[in-house]
């Protein structure tokens, strides 16, 4: 036992002294080491590669225990992707810009925010040029802006229009006894639609149609402004797949030139004037925007503050994709405080989510209003609950493809009744009162609880109207009629008075900033999240070398059924009457 207990002692001891050497090693290095800075050469070209960019926002992060593991930011969001890109237009050492093989996972708006930038970028006589083996439709949509559009010959790309696909689960559930029991108010309130019915409700059809050809529209607007192919071609190419190998791409001019890559990189060296057998210098967009993007917030004394809110919307401190309501009621409440801060805008990219953590930040946007001017700036969706805490804003940009509306509520009940019956699962309640034990999902709902619910997603729809209403200055009805749970874009949410401009994130800034008469301001960014000392290891900050859960996890399984698995557990974790997007939608 004695020899048992020495060999456990060691073992302890060992584990202690790696770990403190561990934290050691860690603490030293956040004291005394330094980032090396980007050195840009002469001659130099940048790379747009946009993997690791998905939010507006890369995101602040602070650590109350270890305050030195703090940072400003990881400088991997789109916005300082922008902001690199507008510096790189008048950096003389940067002569072009080159978008090669991009895996793009941003959205339609923000794909049509960064394609802006690159035709700025061009205005400078700066060269963009694009290579991809394999194109998607939105990755051609982006690429498209560059002054060459180069294909893979033996590659592949997508030009066929916009589709969805929605599954219906009432056939399933009624064969299973697996049931979701809901309650909604609104008739395109179609997040429900799949447990209530087998097919497609007209009204959702007609919503889908709508927006996906609205979309599409802005999307071949762009595409034939830089290709100069008039729509109507654009819509024959893409209705008989006349793009469908390389060749017809090039004969029906959506891209320039199909070769190989190197022959990409040798028209690169041409334009520099590079010998051919030496390389041509690079330099990533993100190692590029880490240093013209990080003295952004100090330059002037006067800022206008930008506050993200990207993701659902749910109670708790929120992250870089959950809108919370601590990250975002202290935001505002420190711009509002902030007496260098004049004027605040509200980045907006979220599906909705909690009916009441919306109105909490709806209530903190209306105090800021009282004090400073509000500006809202959609991005690819700012629907339900992400539409609600816009509503109330002095003015609000969407761009044409934002999707936006859904003002409808809905809640989700799951029911085990008949499963459970099935195979011989019995509960019985004991309870004081007749309605005292609520809901169990093991008996069936009984009409006074639906009822009960029934009345308490009406009051959220009324109070959500009203709020809409009050914002929008329209009476009731008037919003009530354009509701109903119903999707717009933002093209068509701007003939609605849903919004008051087409334009970027930019304009909402220059405009914020013309209200409070600035014209020589900076810009400082909010949310900075607070995190325990733990979440270092989910593989931020100086443990990002580390594997995390949910890194294993997409290896074992797969992105897509990783990201299927996330959707089941964002469900099962709502809770609450929900003010949330009918459906997700991804384009490709």
């Amino acid at each position: 036992m004695k020899f048992l207990g020495n060999v456990l002692a060691t073992v302890v001891g060992l584990f202690v002294f790696c770990f403190l050497f561990f934290f050691g090693i860690i603490i030293l290095g956040a004291l005394f080491g330094g980032e090396e800075r980007t050195v840009v050469k002469e001659n130099s070209v940048i790379e747009l590669d946009l993997s690791k960019v998905t939010y507006d926002y890369g995101g602040k992060f602070n650590y109350k225990e270890m305050p030195f593991l703090n940072d400003k930011g990881t400088k991997e969001g789109l916005t300082d992707v922008l902001r690199a890109i507008e510096a790189a237009a008048s950096d003389d050492n940067i002569k072009g810009i080159s978008i090669l093989n991009n895996e793009i996972h941003l959205g339609i708006a923000q794909t049509k925010t960064l394609r802006d930038e690159l035709e700025k970028f061009k205005k400078s006589g700066k060269f963009v040029l694009s290579y991809g083996n394999v194109l998607s439709q939105k990755e051609y949509y982006l690429n498209s802006v560059a002054d060459k559009v180069y294909l893979n010959p033996v590659g592949e790309m997508d030009f066929k229009g916009l589709s969805t696909e929605v599954m219906y689960f009432k056939d399933f559930q009624d064969k299973t006894g697996l049931k979701m029991e809901v309650i909604r108010h609104g008739k395109y309130k179609s997040a429900v639609e799949p447990f209530l019915a087998s097919e497609m409700s007209p009204e959702n059809r007609e919503q889908i149609t709508t927006f996906l050809n609205s979309i599409w529209n802005s999307m071949a607007t762009d595409i034939s402004k830089s290709r100069n192919i008039p729509v109507e071609k654009l819509n024959n190419i893409a209705a008989d797949l006349l793009a469908r190998t390389p060749e017809m791409a090039k004969n029906n001019n959506l891209v320039d030139i199909v070769a190989y890559e190197d022959v990409y990189h040798d028209d690169i060296k041409k334009r520099l004037k590079v010998e051919e057998e030496e390389d041509y210098n690079t330099v990533d967009i993100l190692d590029y925007a880490k240093d013209v993007a990080l003295d952004n917030e100090f330059s002037t004394k006067e800022k206008i503050a930008i506050i993200y809110a990207q993701g659902e919307i749910g109670s708790g401190e929120g992250d870089l994709n959950v809108v919370g309501e601590g990250s975002m009621r202290r935001s505002l409440k420190e711009a509002r405080e902030d007496d260098d801060v004049k004027a605040i805008v509200l980045r907006i990219d979220s599906p909705g989510g909690s009916a009441l953590t919306s109105d909490l930040i709806w209530r903190e946007i209306e105090i800021t209003k009282k004090v400073k001017p509000v500006v809202v700036s959609m991005g690819n969706l700012a629907a339900s609950g992400g539409y609600y805490i816009a509503c109330n804003a002095d003015k609000i940009f969407a761009e044409n493809s934002t999707i936006t509306g859904s003002i409808g509520v809905f809640g989700m009940l799951p029911n085990l009744f008949k499963i459970s019956d099935k195979y011989g699962i019995n509960s019985e309640l004991v309870e004081t009162h007749k309605n005292a034990s609520g809901y169990t999902p093991f008996e069936p709902l009984e009409e006074d609880f639906r009822n009960f619910t029934q009345e308490g997603v009406e009051q959220v729809y009324k109070t959500f109207v009203s709020r809409v209403a009050a914002g929008r200055k329209m009476t009731f009805s008037q919003v009530d009629a354009i509701a109903q749970g119903r999707v717009w874009s933002g093209s068509d949410a701007l003939k609605l008075r849903l919004v008051d401009k087409i334009g970027g994130m930019d304009d909402a800034i220059a405009y914020a900033a013309s209200l409070v008469k600035l014209e020589d301001y900076s810009t400082v960014e909010y949310p900075e999240y607070e995190k325990d000392i733990e979440e270092l290891f989910g593989g931020k900050g100086f443990f990002s070398f580390l594997k995390t859960r949910e890194t294993l996890l997409k290896e074992e399984l797969g992105e897509e059924n990783y990201e299927m698995i996330q959707r089941i557990k964002s469900l099962n974790s709502k809770k609450g009457i929900q003010a949330s997007l009918p459906y997700e939608i991804e384009i490709q």
